[in-house]
Parts: C-alpha cells; structure tokens; sequence
C-alpha cells in the first residue's frame, strides 16, 4: 500500500511537471477552426486562458466562433491554397503576439478529396487537398518558424489516422502521409532550438459523419466525366 501510494505521488510529481504555466500572454495559433475538431480545441484553449488566434476558412465561421468566446480570443480568415492569404495571416499572428513569439501552431485543416480509382481522378483532384493540407500546411509552418524559435514553442499536427490506410486514390492519403515525414525531419531539426513538434492521429470523432449519399454523389459525379474508353474498361457492374 505504501509502494502504490509513494508511486502515485512520483506519477503526481512528474506529471505536473509538463503542466504549462502562466497562460497569460501565451499565444497559439490554429488552422481550421470553422468547425469540427479545430472549432472545439480554440473554444476549450480560450477558456483555459491562452490567447488564441484561430484561422477560419470562412467569415461566417470566424463570427459564429467569436460569438461564443471572450474577447482576447481573436480570428483571422485563411486560405492555405493561396500564399497571399497565407502572407497576411502570419504578418497578423506576428502583430498579435507583439514580439514574445509564438507558443503553439497547431494544423488542423483539411482540403476537399475526391474518393475513386486513381485514373478516374484529374491532377486537379489531387491540388485541390493537397495544396491545403500539405503544401500549404508546409508554406505556414516555415513562415512561422521565427516566431515559435522566439518563444520556444511546439508544432503540433493533427492528422486524421484513416488517411494513413491507402485504401482509395486521390490526394488524401498522400497529404497525410507527407504530413507525417514532414513532421518527423522537422522534430528533429527544431530540436536544436527548443521547439517541440508532435503528432496526434486522431480517428473519428462524434462530430464526423460518413454521408453514404455524398461520397455516391461525388463517385457519379467522377465516373460522367471519364472518357468513354476508361467507363468501358470498368463497366457498370464495378460502379
């Protein structure tokens, strides 16, 4: 009893340890917040006291958002597909943090992927997540690596566990796996400077649905479009 209780006060010890202190003036900064997983984490981060920047796609997202938060919380609209938004969100962050750095860049947005065979897919398909998800989470990172050395920050990408399973074509699994050697030469590198950078593989949370309607949509959306020649060479039974 005694060796179970002396362990739980070492557990107690070193756990409070990694507790992040004097959230005051502790800024981070969050991609995706319009909804889901993005949406939630700036709503819970603002309400222990860290002063958030959240990134929505969207102007009906970032007022829904500062609607149910406090003041200090602050948004800024993002298209990671676009450098020149992606310039004016992080000359924003750097005037929001006013010189004491960046404590925390956290990635959760995701671009739209169309599910199906590979040669039923455009290169177009394949810019149109990968240029969000990837290289566009890559363009932000790098601009913001300044401010995250200056306080010593952390990266944390969140990269849904499902796109690791290559199990359709498309850009999807590729961006997710691109995000995961992106962050693992990064953690190393960054370490040089104090900068953390972690991964979390989530899966499905309450918030996503799998709309059965909308992915049929999508694939006979794809399969009108296929030349007459690869329609044929798959047949309408496979469809």
């Amino acid at each position: 009893v005694l060796a179970s209780i002396l362990s739980l006060i070492i557990y107690w010890i070193i756990r409070d340890r990694y507790r992040v202190r004097n959230l005051n003036g502790k800024h981070v900064f969050i991609t995706g917040c319009d909804t889901g997983l993005g949406n939630s984490l700036a709503k819970w981060l603002d309400k222990r006291g860290f002063c958030v920047i959240a990134a929505c796609a969207t102007e009906k997202g970032s007022q829904e958002l500062q609607c149910c938060s406090s003041l200090s919380l602050k948004t800024v609209n993002l298209n990671l597909a676009d450098s020149s938004s992606i310039a004016r969100a992080v000359v924003f962050v750097t005037e929001q943090t006013a010189g004491k750095g960046l404590f925390g860049l956290v990635s959760n947005a995701e671009g739209s992927a169309p599910v199906g065979p590979t040669d039923w897919l455009r290169i177009e398909d394949f810019h149109s997540v990968l240029d969000v998800s990837l290289l566009g989470l890559i363009e932000i990172t790098l601009k913001l690596l300044p401010l995250l050395k200056k306080a010593e920050g952390r990266v944390v990408n969140l990269i849904n566990a499902k796109g690791l399973m290559a199990f359709v074509g498309g850009g999807y699994s590729l961006s997710k796996w691109g995000m995961e050697a992106f962050s693992d030469t990064l953690r190393i590198e960054m370490r040089h400077f104090g900068v953390k950078v972690s991964i979390v593989e989530h899966s499905f949370f309450k918030a996503e649905e799998i709309k059965s309607d909308i992915i049929e949509k999508n694939l006979l959306k794809l399969w009108n479009r296929l030349t007459p020649e690869i329609r044929d060479s798959y047949g309408e039974k496979y469809l």
